[in-house]
């Protein structure tokens, strides 16, 4: 690679997973032979546009993350303790990084299926002067907007888009972001605290139908079936 700045990927992997219910945190969850959090991992381990990987994770799980990847992956060289809430998560992430300026991209630890092309883009972008982004695809449902249980406006749908992840920054941009919203916390990603203080233009990136977040039991059962197209 000919990049000046470093190439940070920071996954978040701190969720309690209540919404997944069981007895194993999603993470761990495994599909196929690898653990959800191995499979995320592994999209950032195998990118050439990566130089380090930071995994975010609750205190109680550093062990075990560090037994689950720390032999086989190269490139993750933190494991560290995330906070309450993913903005406290995402700011621990952020806030080890000691460069003066870098290209950091943040992730969804339960996104195990990030393709490195996305990757590729999202890099690409930031040393090509982009200072905020975020994936995100088309919605293929229409979307309300309520208040009180009734609808209060139907927004035209070629403008809406639905998130995802990698969302990408400057370091520079996204710890400016992070302090000017120490004492708000209702955010629920990272580009929203970029927009709401204008610290920049934030870009999209054509994300994949197949780059899903899984957050219920029953999303890995599409998990499933992407694992075996891939295999195939």
């Amino acid at each position: 690679m000919n990049n000046r700045l470093k190439n940070y990927a920071i996954i978040l992997a701190s969720g309690s997973g209540t919404r997944f219910g069981g007895d194993t945190p999603k993470q761990f969850y495994k599909l196929g032979t690898k653990t959800i959090l191995e499979h995320t991992t592994d999209c950032f381990e195998t990118s050439e546009y990566i130089d380090e990987i930071i995994i975010v994770t609750n205190t109680e799980n550093i062990k075990k993350v560090k037994e689950l990847l720390g032999n086989k992956c190269k490139k993750v060289h933190k494991i560290i303790a995330g906070g309450a809430t993913r903005k406290e998560s995402s700011y621990n992430g952020v806030y080890s990084i000691d460069d003066t300026e870098a290209n950091i991209l943040i992730h969804d630890g339960a996104r195990p299926f990030v393709s490195g092309k996305i990757i590729e883009e999202c890099i690409i972008a930031l040393n090509n002067g982009t200072k905020a982004l975020t994936t995100a695809i088309p919605s293929s449902d229409t979307i309300i907007e309520v208040q009180d249980n009734r609808i209060i406006s139907v927004p035209k749908r070629k403008t809406l888009k639905r998130v995802q992840t990698p969302q990408g920054f400057k370091l520079s941009i996204i710890k400016k972001a992070h302090e000017l919203s120490k004492d708000d916390n209702s955010f629920t990603d990272d580009c929203g605290m970029v927009l709401k203080h204008n610290l920049c233009e934030i870009s999209v990136i054509d994300g994949d139908i197949n780059n899903i977040k899984i957050t219920y039991q029953q999303d890995t059962h599409f998990a499933e079936e992407i694992l075996k197209g891939r295999k195939s």
